[in-house]
């Protein structure tokens, strides 16, 4: 009964509704596969638009474009970057069970298109000829087809016992319809496998696929060239402060290597107290980048400061004002002496008192050449200044010489405060200098527009001279307000710094005493435990100090 009704809306001759009936059928089924069409195109670019990997991108483009038009096979080609060729990237096909470039373990190996040959368009091989035409090309027999070179594929088809009938090859564009590449797929299958021509419908579907996929791929191109830029960047910045110091620079590249070790030792971690700790790709990522850019405001602080190797060693070293001076104070010792002398003759003194001159002399000299001795031996600096040597220092600063008729003291203010540096050779005033390069880290990246993946570079990177008790540098931050990447990179800054060969201020120390310190510096709630005791009882120890350490520093 309904059937009937149904009929009655059309006509009352029968013939007529079944023919209406029909047709009106078809237009469902293609109405409602356009429909499905349409929302695969977009489920695609949605896809597309979440991928990041270039393969995998490429892949998809070529697996959505055969699904459309129902291909056995496949080839996606991109644009050489001198636009002079098509090189393979992507490869399929279900009948030879092949697989090749993509996310597949194999890659393609076949050598590029040219677009030209001898300086001439190369319009015999179909896919140049598309990309040099920008339209596209539907061969339903490519055995029977003319204009073009099919020499290599019916070779293939006999090497591998296979026919290549249909081919479909469009254009891939950009939003300035910029050629970047090419797509090929061969074999469309009607519904029992056979080989049958693309259909209009298809070549529709697969250009709006290809232009789809030319923006995904335009984008990825910019994001891609953006990373580069942003990786040109920080190389930049490294290369401005190896300018300032070869040293620095060095360190730059040990920190964030050893720094990424760790932290990828945490990411294996199955038990202890970083069980439940695992750094994503991303936040990997904004590590590196913190660890290459946590020196940064070096740049803003003066090389003479930064590689202070010498106490008294600055835009000049001050020790050779010192040893001028110490000329001078030998010079004076010796006319006095020789005036003395003079005068005892003149007075027909006992020639003994000449000879207890020239000890005294002799004495006094000896005693300049130790002073001196023991002044450039102080200028090194060491780890510690004992008190003795302090003492002596000022006993020797306090000692006067004369010069036409005026007194000055064997060692000036600056001389005496450089000098009496107890530990390593910057004086306050120069260790606030360089400490400030902490502070103008973190004003140099917080002026940056970092993406929201990289938004903890800044915090990251400028944090690494802080303490857990408070007393680092630039923020005095406590240990709840210090994150765990920043912890990461202070143990690794500070083991570098003590065992890197090649600081012009220090000697290197031996594995075993910068692990010392390392446990020393926990104990005073400078450093992380939890980090630190992963890093020695790991494998880090030993495979970085391999690498980066003298022979003679490993002795742990």
């Amino acid at each position: 009964m309904q059937s009937l009704q149904s009929n009655r809306r059309y006509s009352d001759n029968t013939p007529i509704n079944n023919l209406i009936e029909k047709i009106v059928g078809e237009l469902k089924t293609f109405t409602e596969n356009q429909a499905q069409n349409i929302s695969d195109l977009v489920e695609i670019g949605k896809a597309m638009s979440a991928e990041h990997d270039l393969s995998v991108v490429l892949e998809m483009i070529l697996r959505q474009a055969r699904r459309f038009t129902k291909a056995d096979g496949g080839t996606l080609y991109l644009l050489t970057e001198d636009r002079k060729e098509l090189a393979f990237y992507v490869m399929h096909n279900d009948t030879l069970n092949s697989y090749m470039g993509g996310t597949s373990d194999e890659k393609v190996s076949l050598p590029n298109v040219p677009l030209y040959i001898d300086d001439q368009p190369n319009q015999s091989h179909v896919s140049a000829y598309v990309a040099l035409k920008n339209k596209a090309v539907n061969i339903p027999d490519v055995y029977e087809a003319e204009g073009f070179n099919f020499e290599g594929t019916k070779e293939f088809d006999i090497l591998m016992k296979h026919r290549c009938q249909s081919m479909l090859v469009v254009p891939m564009c950009d939003h300035e319809d910029q050629m970047i590449g090419v797509l090929q797929l061969i074999n469309a299958k009607d519904p029992v496998g056979q080989s049958i021509p693309f259909s209009t419908a298809a070549i529709d579907l697969t250009e709006a696929v290809s232009s789809q996929a030319a923006v995904m791929l335009t984008q990825q191109n910019l994001i891609n060239n953006l990373k580069d830029l942003f990786e040109s960047f920080i190389k930049s910045i490294a290369t401005a402060i190896e300018e300032k110091s070869k040293y620095t620079s060095g360190h730059i590249q040990r920190v964030a290597e050893l720094t990424l070790m760790i932290a990828d030792e945490i990411n294996q971690m199955t038990e202890g107290p970083f069980t439940d700790t695992c750094f994503s790709k991303d936040e990997m990522e904004e590590l590196r980048i913190a660890a290459w850019m946590h020196d940064t405001g070096k740049i803003t602080t003066a090389e003479h400061v930064v590689d202070k190797a010498l106490k008294l060693e600055g835009v000049f070293n001050k020790m050779e004002h010192i040893k001028t001076r110490w000329q001078t104070i030998y010079l004076t010792v010796q006319l006095k002496v020789q005036k003395l002398k003079s005068q005892l003759i003149n007075n027909n003194s006992d020639p003994k008192e000449l000879t207890k001159i020239d000890a005294q002399c002799q004495a006094e000299l000896a005693q300049l050449a130790d002073d001196l001795a023991f002044l450039e031996n102080t200028n090194i600096g060491a780890e510690f200044m004992i008190d003795e040597h302090l003492e002596r220092l000022n006993l020797i600063a306090q000692k006067t010489y004369e010069v036409d008729g005026k007194e000055y003291r064997y060692l000036n203010e600056d001389e005496v405060e450089n000098l009496s540096i107890r530990k390593g050779t910057l004086t306050k005033k120069e260790r606030d200098i360089v400490e400030n390069h902490a502070t103008m880290t973190m004003k140099i990246l917080e002026s940056l527009p970092w993406p929201r993946k990289m938004a903890n570079v800044p915090k990251i990177a400028s944090a690494h001279h802080e303490k857990l008790n408070g007393t680092g540098y630039p923020l005095n931050l406590e240990a709840d307000q210090i994150n765990l990447q920043s912890r990461i990179m202070a143990v690794s800054d500070i083991f570098e710094a003590l065992s890197a060969p090649d600081r012009p201020y220090k000697k290197p120390m031996s594995l075993s005493q910068a692990i010392n310190i390392l446990k020393l510096m926990v104990k005073d709630k400078h450093l992380d435990k939890d980090v630190v005791e992963l890093f020695l009882k790991s494998e880090l120890v030993s495979k970085y100090a391999n690498q980066y350490l003298k022979k003679d520093q490993l002795d742990f």
